[in-house]
């Protein structure tokens, strides 16, 4: 008989680091048997997680919104992360919190702590030729619900979402964008979306059932600090239709041109200025904030 297979990947579970095929959950937690669940997914450069703060305090939000006990204060759960990349050996990576409201048959209240995982593994980034040649996205026929509680919340109940990627990525594109029930632009499965006409920076308003993204925040930030004008307002497929740039947002893929939509070409089918510009300040900032 072959010895077991071991490993050496360290875990964050439930106050403390533990082998990855040692870390177990109970089959009565809620985000195992429903989804009922909230997590991050964070980037660290250098040894450093980016915007570490901003992911805890959207975490902390959600998870008062959504009454799921999170007794984990801001400073420990930092720490926690921060160990969780240390022990793995790593400086390039991708981080994942995940927290559930945890075993069902304790009561719904803050004095029973919910589950809380933390992984980190090497990171993977999307392909160069994305960034040079812009991303394909196609139109989700599946619509944005302004009245779902889990809207705006990154949310363990992910399914609807996988499933639209997945449908995508079979058609060839990279991401799919989600309008909502008033057909107003929402975001994609997993980013932001920004539009660029008349050298004006677009993306829908928070007003829309849409997640309240870190690095749609950073990439706001960064535009008004270097006096490109921006506007968070109501957008349509017109205003997809008639935008020179469209670009989308998230920890991992940072800033991502979009060069075509369906059959239709963005601008001259390649990143654009606007754009350009963004993904140079983004890496700047990343650059000062995680010390690369």
């Amino acid at each position: 008989m072959g010895k077991p297979v071991t490993t050496t990947e360290k875990v964050f579970l439930n106050g403390r680091l533990v082998p990855a095929d040692q870390a177990t959950l109970s089959v009565f937690d809620a985000g195992f048997l429903h989804g009922a669940g909230l997590f991050e997914t964070m980037r660290a450069y250098a040894g450093k997680v980016y915007r570490l703060d901003q992911h805890l305090d959207r975490l902390a939000k959600s998870a008062k919104a959504l009454s799921i006990p999170l007794t984990t204060d801001k400073n420990s759960l930092r720490r926690a992360v921060e160990q969780t990349l240390q022990a793995n050996g790593l400086s390039e990576a991708r981080l994942r919190l995940t927290l559930s409201r945890g075993d069902l048959r304790r009561p719904p209240d803050h004095t029973h702590p919910a589950t809380l995982v933390i992984t980190a593994s090497a990171m993977t980034p999307y392909p160069a030729q994305f960034y040079q040649k812009g991303m394909t996205v196609v139109l989700s026929d599946v619509k944005l619900n302004s009245s779902d509680p889990l809207a705006r919340h990154k949310s363990s109940n992910y399914l609807s979402r996988l499933l639209v990627l997945r449908k995508a990525q079979q058609l060839g594109a990279g991401e799919a964008l989600w309008f909502t029930e008033l057909n107003h632009l929402g975001e994609g499965c997993i980013s932001n979306v920004f539009l660029a006409k008349d050298s004006t920076l677009l993306t829908p308003p928070l007003e829309e059932p849409i997640l309240p993204g870190i690095t749609r925040d950073a990439v706001l930030e960064l535009a008004q600090a270097d006096k490109i004008p921006t506007r968070q307002q109501t957008l349509t497929i017109d205003d997809l239709l008639g935008a020179e740039e469209i670009f989308l947002t998230n920890s991992i893929m940072e800033v991502m041109p979009v060069c075509r939509f369906e059959k239709h070409a963005v601008g001259n089918e390649q990143p654009g200025p606007l754009t350009q510009r963004l993904a140079e300040l983004y890496r700047q900032d990343v650059a000062e904030k995680c010390g690369v």
